[in-house]
Protein backbone atom coordinates (compact mmCIF):
# COMPACT_ATOMS: atom_id res chain seq x y z
CA UNK A 1 0.00 0.00 0.00
CA UNK A 2 0.87 3.46 -0.95
CA UNK A 3 2.40 5.08 2.02
CA UNK A 4 0.11 8.15 2.97
CA UNK A 5 1.27 11.59 3.95
CA UNK A 6 0.46 13.73 6.66
CA UNK A 7 -2.78 16.28 6.03
CA UNK A 8 -2.58 19.32 7.17
CA UNK A 9 -5.81 21.10 6.06
CA UNK A 10 -6.50 22.36 9.85
CA UNK A 11 -2.80 24.33 9.91
CA UNK A 12 -3.38 27.35 7.25
CA UNK A 13 -5.33 29.38 9.39
CA UNK A 14 -2.36 29.42 12.06
CA UNK A 15 0.09 31.35 9.90
CA UNK A 16 0.78 34.57 11.61
CA UNK A 17 -1.26 33.63 14.60
CA UNK A 18 1.01 34.00 17.67
CA UNK A 19 2.71 31.27 18.74
CA UNK A 20 0.91 30.58 22.28
CA UNK A 21 -2.40 31.76 20.81
CA UNK A 22 -2.02 29.30 18.12
CA UNK A 23 -1.16 26.88 20.84
CA UNK A 24 -3.85 27.68 23.05
CA UNK A 25 -6.13 27.18 20.11
CA UNK A 26 -5.42 24.08 19.03
CA UNK A 27 -5.51 22.92 22.47
CA UNK A 28 -8.91 24.07 22.39
CA UNK A 29 -10.03 22.83 19.08
CA UNK A 30 -11.28 26.25 18.05
CA UNK A 31 -10.07 29.18 16.02
CA UNK A 32 -9.51 32.85 17.83
CA UNK A 33 -13.19 34.61 17.38
CA UNK A 34 -14.98 31.35 16.66
CA UNK A 35 -16.65 28.82 18.58
CA UNK A 36 -15.21 26.95 21.94
CA UNK A 37 -16.55 23.63 20.56
CA UNK A 38 -13.98 20.85 19.95
CA UNK A 39 -13.26 20.78 16.34
CA UNK A 40 -14.26 17.23 15.22
CA UNK A 41 -10.97 15.04 14.01
CA UNK A 42 -10.42 14.67 10.15
CA UNK A 43 -7.93 12.19 10.15
CA UNK A 44 -6.88 9.01 11.75
CA UNK A 45 -3.58 7.53 12.11
CA UNK A 46 -2.87 3.83 11.85
CA UNK A 47 0.37 2.65 13.02
CA UNK A 48 1.13 -0.77 11.86
CA UNK A 49 3.97 -3.02 10.46
CA UNK A 50 5.50 -3.13 6.86
CA UNK A 51 3.82 -5.66 6.07
CA UNK A 52 0.32 -3.85 6.23
CA UNK A 53 -1.00 -4.21 2.31
CA UNK A 54 -4.60 -3.82 2.40
CA UNK A 55 -5.34 -2.34 -0.75
CA UNK A 56 -5.83 1.77 -0.97
CA UNK A 57 -10.02 1.27 -2.41
CA UNK A 58 -10.81 -0.23 0.84
CA UNK A 59 -9.24 2.44 3.24
CA UNK A 60 -11.01 5.23 1.05
CA UNK A 61 -14.02 3.83 1.57
CA UNK A 62 -13.73 4.21 5.05
CA UNK A 63 -12.73 7.83 4.39
CA UNK A 64 -15.24 8.46 2.59
CA UNK A 65 -17.73 7.42 4.58
CA UNK A 66 -16.58 9.37 7.54
CA UNK A 67 -15.07 11.95 6.13
CA UNK A 68 -11.68 11.51 7.39
CA UNK A 69 -8.26 11.00 6.30
CA UNK A 70 -6.20 7.92 7.24
CA UNK A 71 -2.34 8.27 7.84
CA UNK A 72 -0.70 4.82 7.37
CA UNK A 73 2.23 5.23 9.72
CA UNK A 74 4.55 2.21 9.20
CA UNK A 75 6.24 1.02 12.51
CA UNK A 76 8.50 -1.39 11.13
CA UNK A 77 8.55 -4.97 12.08
CA UNK A 78 5.81 -6.17 14.79
CA UNK A 79 8.20 -6.09 17.07
CA UNK A 80 9.76 -2.74 16.30
CA UNK A 81 6.56 -1.08 15.86
CA UNK A 82 5.18 -2.24 19.68
CA UNK A 83 8.24 -0.76 21.62
CA UNK A 84 7.68 2.96 19.43
CA UNK A 85 4.07 2.78 20.90
CA UNK A 86 5.44 1.63 24.33
CA UNK A 87 7.79 4.54 23.68
CA UNK A 88 5.21 7.21 23.35
CA UNK A 89 2.21 6.19 24.86
CA UNK A 90 1.69 9.59 27.17
CA UNK A 91 2.05 10.93 23.66
CA UNK A 92 0.76 8.19 20.57
CA UNK A 93 1.73 8.23 17.41
CA UNK A 94 -1.33 7.02 16.50
CA UNK A 95 -4.87 6.23 17.08
CA UNK A 96 -5.53 2.64 15.99
CA UNK A 97 -2.33 0.07 16.56
CA UNK A 98 -2.64 -2.97 13.94
CA UNK A 99 0.07 -5.77 13.71
CA UNK A 100 0.69 -6.60 17.11
CA UNK A 101 0.39 -10.79 17.00
CA UNK A 102 0.66 -12.82 20.28
CA UNK A 103 4.18 -13.57 20.18
CA UNK A 104 4.09 -9.66 21.54
CA UNK A 105 1.09 -8.73 22.89
CA UNK A 106 1.48 -9.43 26.55
CA UNK A 107 4.33 -7.05 26.00
CA UNK A 108 1.57 -3.85 25.06
CA UNK A 109 -0.88 -5.66 27.75
CA UNK A 110 1.32 -5.04 30.33
CA UNK A 111 2.63 -1.39 29.22
CA UNK A 112 -1.03 -0.62 29.32
CA UNK A 113 -0.97 1.09 25.75
CA UNK A 114 -4.44 -0.03 24.73
CA UNK A 115 -8.54 1.60 25.80
CA UNK A 116 -10.18 -1.59 26.07
CA UNK A 117 -13.21 -1.88 23.35
CA UNK A 118 -15.16 -4.53 22.17
CA UNK A 119 -16.79 -3.91 18.54
CA UNK A 120 -19.96 -5.88 17.75
CA UNK A 121 -18.93 -8.16 15.11
CA UNK A 122 -16.33 -9.51 17.54
CA UNK A 123 -19.59 -11.85 17.86
CA UNK A 124 -18.17 -13.46 14.51
CA UNK A 125 -14.75 -14.12 15.73
CA UNK A 126 -14.28 -17.46 17.28
CA UNK A 127 -13.00 -17.45 21.03
CA UNK A 128 -10.04 -19.28 20.23
CA UNK A 129 -8.22 -16.34 18.46
CA UNK A 130 -8.60 -13.76 21.49
CA UNK A 131 -6.70 -15.73 23.49
CA UNK A 132 -7.91 -14.01 26.70
CA UNK A 133 -7.18 -10.60 25.72
CA UNK A 134 -10.56 -9.26 27.93
CA UNK A 135 -11.40 -7.30 25.23
CA UNK A 136 -8.33 -5.17 25.05
CA UNK A 137 -7.38 -5.73 21.78
CA UNK A 138 -9.58 -6.84 18.85
CA UNK A 139 -8.27 -10.25 16.26
CA UNK A 140 -8.14 -8.77 12.99
CA UNK A 141 -6.52 -11.98 10.94
CA UNK A 142 -4.60 -15.46 12.08
CA UNK A 143 -1.70 -17.38 10.13
CA UNK A 144 0.02 -20.40 10.96
CA UNK A 145 4.09 -20.61 10.81
CA UNK A 146 5.05 -24.54 9.37
CA UNK A 147 7.67 -26.06 7.38
CA UNK A 148 7.69 -25.27 3.87
CA UNK A 149 9.37 -28.08 1.33
CA UNK A 150 10.05 -27.74 -2.35
CA UNK A 151 8.00 -30.42 -4.14
CA UNK A 152 10.16 -31.25 -7.17
CA UNK A 153 13.20 -31.86 -4.25
CA UNK A 154 11.66 -34.92 -2.72
CA UNK A 155 10.14 -36.42 -5.87
CA UNK A 156 6.74 -35.97 -8.10
CA UNK A 157 5.11 -37.84 -4.69
CA UNK A 158 6.76 -36.26 -2.12
CA UNK A 159 7.45 -39.02 -0.36
CA UNK A 160 9.97 -38.80 0.99
CA UNK A 161 9.45 -34.82 2.42
CA UNK A 162 9.25 -34.56 5.68
CA UNK A 163 6.03 -35.00 7.91
CA UNK A 164 6.84 -33.49 11.08
CA UNK A 165 9.36 -31.29 13.03
CA UNK A 166 11.46 -34.48 14.26
CA UNK A 167 12.64 -35.36 11.09
CA UNK A 168 14.68 -32.41 10.47
CA UNK A 169 17.23 -33.53 13.33
CA UNK A 170 17.28 -36.98 10.93
CA UNK A 171 20.54 -37.12 8.64
CA UNK A 172 18.31 -37.96 5.85
CA UNK A 173 17.29 -34.40 6.04
CA UNK A 174 21.36 -33.09 6.69
CA UNK A 175 22.12 -29.73 5.24
CA UNK A 176 18.39 -29.31 4.15
CA UNK A 177 17.07 -26.49 6.11
CA UNK A 178 16.67 -23.29 6.45
CA UNK A 179 15.66 -21.17 9.31
CA UNK A 180 15.12 -17.04 10.68
CA UNK A 181 16.58 -16.23 13.67
CA UNK A 182 14.47 -15.33 15.99
CA UNK A 183 16.11 -12.70 17.42
CA UNK A 184 15.50 -10.60 13.84
CA UNK A 185 12.46 -12.40 12.52
CA UNK A 186 9.00 -12.87 13.37
CA UNK A 187 8.38 -16.61 11.57
CA UNK A 188 11.96 -17.31 13.21
CA UNK A 189 10.38 -15.85 16.68
CA UNK A 190 7.28 -18.10 15.52
CA UNK A 191 9.10 -21.21 14.65
CA UNK A 192 11.42 -21.61 18.15
CA UNK A 193 8.23 -20.84 20.14
CA UNK A 194 6.63 -24.12 18.15
CA UNK A 195 9.95 -26.23 19.79
CA UNK A 196 9.34 -24.95 22.38
CA UNK A 197 5.97 -25.81 22.93
CA UNK A 198 6.55 -29.30 21.24
CA UNK A 199 9.69 -30.35 23.40
CA UNK A 200 9.10 -28.43 26.73
CA UNK A 201 11.38 -26.23 28.64
CA UNK A 202 12.04 -28.93 30.67
CA UNK A 203 12.86 -32.93 31.23
CA UNK A 204 15.10 -35.20 29.55
CA UNK A 205 14.59 -34.05 26.01
CA UNK A 206 14.02 -30.14 25.98
CA UNK A 207 13.40 -27.94 23.10
CA UNK A 208 17.74 -27.07 23.22
CA UNK A 209 18.28 -30.68 22.66
CA UNK A 210 16.22 -30.33 19.78
CA UNK A 211 18.03 -27.65 18.30
CA UNK A 212 21.14 -28.87 18.78
CA UNK A 213 20.50 -31.65 16.81
CA UNK A 214 19.54 -29.05 14.31
CA UNK A 215 22.66 -27.64 14.44
CA UNK A 216 24.57 -31.17 14.00
CA UNK A 217 22.48 -31.59 10.92
CA UNK A 218 23.96 -28.57 9.45
CA UNK A 219 20.98 -26.23 9.40
CA UNK A 220 21.44 -22.72 7.85
CA UNK A 221 20.50 -19.35 9.58
CA UNK A 222 19.51 -16.18 8.22
CA UNK A 223 18.26 -12.97 9.68
CA UNK A 224 15.07 -12.76 7.68
CA UNK A 225 12.27 -14.44 5.90
CA UNK A 226 13.03 -12.79 2.53
CA UNK A 227 16.49 -14.46 2.36
CA UNK A 228 15.04 -18.04 3.57
CA UNK A 229 12.40 -17.65 0.75
CA UNK A 230 13.82 -15.95 -1.76
CA UNK A 231 18.01 -15.87 -1.47
CA UNK A 232 18.06 -20.33 0.40
CA UNK A 233 15.30 -21.91 -0.66
CA UNK A 234 15.25 -23.91 -3.94
CA UNK A 235 12.19 -23.27 -4.93
CA UNK A 236 10.89 -19.61 -3.34
CA UNK A 237 9.09 -18.32 -6.42
CA UNK A 238 12.23 -19.66 -8.79
CA UNK A 239 14.96 -19.24 -6.08
CA UNK A 240 18.37 -20.42 -6.79
CA UNK A 241 19.18 -21.97 -3.15
CA UNK A 242 19.91 -25.10 -2.10
CA UNK A 243 17.85 -26.13 0.89
CA UNK A 244 14.57 -27.42 0.01
CA UNK A 245 13.07 -27.11 3.43
CA UNK A 246 12.04 -23.70 4.76
CA UNK A 247 10.54 -21.69 7.79
CA UNK A 248 7.81 -19.88 5.82
CA UNK A 249 3.62 -20.43 6.25
CA UNK A 250 0.94 -22.53 5.98
CA UNK A 251 -0.52 -19.88 3.40
CA UNK A 252 3.09 -19.42 1.64
CA UNK A 253 1.43 -22.16 -1.57
CA UNK A 254 -1.32 -19.82 -2.31
CA UNK A 255 1.03 -16.69 -3.08
CA UNK A 256 3.26 -19.12 -5.26
CA UNK A 257 0.06 -19.78 -7.31
CA UNK A 258 -1.63 -16.20 -7.56
CA UNK A 259 2.20 -14.43 -8.27
CA UNK A 260 3.30 -17.53 -10.98
CA UNK A 261 4.37 -16.16 -14.51
CA UNK A 262 3.34 -18.29 -16.27
CA UNK A 263 0.35 -19.69 -14.32
CA UNK A 264 0.25 -22.89 -12.88
CA UNK A 265 -2.40 -25.24 -11.63
CA UNK A 266 -0.87 -26.83 -8.40
CA UNK A 267 1.67 -25.10 -5.96
CA UNK A 268 5.16 -26.31 -6.89
CA UNK A 269 6.04 -26.14 -1.93
CA UNK A 270 4.58 -28.10 0.13
CA UNK A 271 3.18 -27.48 3.97
CA UNK A 272 4.41 -29.52 6.77
CA UNK A 273 1.62 -29.31 8.94
CA UNK A 274 2.89 -30.94 12.16
CA UNK A 275 4.70 -28.25 14.81
CA UNK A 276 3.37 -25.11 13.25
CA UNK A 277 2.65 -22.20 15.59
CA UNK A 278 -0.44 -19.52 14.84
CA UNK A 279 0.17 -16.14 14.70
CA UNK A 280 -2.84 -14.26 15.78
CA UNK A 281 -2.90 -10.19 14.84
CA UNK A 282 -4.44 -8.10 16.70
CA UNK A 283 -5.80 -4.01 16.87
CA UNK A 284 -6.74 -1.76 19.63
CA UNK A 285 -7.43 1.84 20.10
CA UNK A 286 -4.48 3.54 21.50
CA UNK A 287 -4.69 4.86 25.10
CA UNK A 288 -4.74 8.74 24.51
CA UNK A 289 -5.92 9.02 20.94
CA UNK A 290 -6.58 11.65 19.40
CA UNK A 291 -9.58 10.35 17.60
CA UNK A 292 -10.96 7.53 19.96
CA UNK A 293 -14.33 7.21 18.65
CA UNK A 294 -13.37 7.52 15.03
CA UNK A 295 -10.59 4.68 16.09
CA UNK A 296 -13.68 2.80 17.51
CA UNK A 297 -15.66 2.62 14.08
CA UNK A 298 -12.43 2.04 12.63
CA UNK A 299 -11.76 -1.46 14.62
CA UNK A 300 -15.50 -1.80 13.61
CA UNK A 301 -14.17 -1.37 9.97
CA UNK A 302 -11.03 -3.79 10.40
CA UNK A 303 -13.44 -7.12 11.12
CA UNK A 304 -16.02 -6.36 8.23
CA UNK A 305 -16.49 -7.86 4.88
CA UNK A 306 -14.81 -4.96 2.70
CA UNK A 307 -11.93 -5.10 5.05
CA UNK A 308 -11.92 -8.74 5.65
CA UNK A 309 -12.54 -10.14 2.38
CA UNK A 310 -9.13 -8.85 1.01
CA UNK A 311 -7.01 -9.75 3.76
CA UNK A 312 -6.56 -13.63 2.10
CA UNK A 313 -4.58 -12.62 -1.13
CA UNK A 314 -2.97 -9.49 0.26
CA UNK A 315 -1.59 -10.36 3.59
CA UNK A 316 -1.88 -13.91 2.61
CA UNK A 317 -3.34 -14.73 6.42
CA UNK A 318 -7.22 -16.09 7.16
CA UNK A 319 -9.41 -13.58 8.22
CA UNK A 320 -10.31 -13.55 11.98
CA UNK A 321 -14.34 -12.53 10.67
CA UNK A 322 -15.57 -16.45 10.54
CA UNK A 323 -18.47 -15.09 8.15
CA UNK A 324 -16.28 -13.98 5.50
CA UNK A 325 -15.47 -16.64 3.06
CA UNK A 326 -11.77 -16.75 1.46
CA UNK A 327 -11.85 -16.94 -2.08
CA UNK A 328 -11.33 -19.98 -3.86
CA UNK A 329 -7.74 -20.01 -4.85
CA UNK A 330 -6.84 -19.13 -1.37
CA UNK A 331 -9.13 -22.40 0.00
CA UNK A 332 -7.47 -24.49 -2.61
CA UNK A 333 -3.83 -23.94 -1.92
CA UNK A 334 -3.91 -22.83 1.93
CA UNK A 335 -2.56 -25.68 3.70
CA UNK A 336 -5.35 -26.58 7.21
CA UNK A 337 -3.55 -26.56 10.42
CA UNK A 338 -5.99 -28.35 12.69
CA UNK A 339 -3.76 -28.42 15.99
CA UNK A 340 -1.27 -25.63 15.78
CA UNK A 341 1.06 -25.12 19.08
CA UNK A 342 -0.34 -22.99 21.08
CA UNK A 343 1.29 -20.82 24.09
CA UNK A 344 -0.21 -18.85 26.51
CA UNK A 345 0.90 -15.03 25.37
CA UNK A 346 1.83 -14.28 28.95
CA UNK A 347 4.47 -17.88 29.18
CA UNK A 348 6.14 -15.98 25.79
CA UNK A 349 6.15 -12.65 27.42
CA UNK A 350 7.85 -13.76 30.56
CA UNK A 351 10.53 -16.07 28.53
CA UNK A 352 10.88 -14.71 25.22
CA UNK A 353 14.08 -13.01 25.92
CA UNK A 354 15.56 -16.10 27.70
CA UNK A 355 14.59 -18.65 25.31
CA UNK A 356 16.18 -16.27 22.20
CA UNK A 357 19.27 -15.86 24.40
CA UNK A 358 19.20 -19.66 24.88
CA UNK A 359 18.60 -20.24 21.67
CA UNK A 360 21.79 -18.07 20.60
CA UNK A 361 23.83 -19.79 22.79
CA UNK A 362 22.86 -23.74 21.57
CA UNK A 363 22.88 -22.90 17.99
CA UNK A 364 24.95 -19.58 16.92
CA UNK A 365 27.88 -20.29 19.18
Amino acid sequence: MAERTRTTARLPWLLGVPGWLAALALLAGCVPGGSSSPTPPTRLILLTHDAFAIPDFVVEGFETSRGIDVEILKGGDAGEMVNKAILTKDVPLADVLYGVDNTFLSRALDAGIFDPYQPAALSSVPDQLELGTTGAVTPIDYGDVCLNFDKAAFGDSSATAPTRLEDLADPAYAGMTVVENPATSSPGLAFLLATVGRFGDDGAYTWRDYWRELRENDVLVVNDWDTAYYTSFTHGSGGSGDRPIVVSYATSPVAEVVFADPPVVEAPTGVVVDGCFRQVEYAGVLSGAAAPEIAREFIEFMLSAPFQQEVPLNMFVFPANDQVSPPAVFVKHAATVASPVALDPGVIAANRERWVQEWTDVVLR
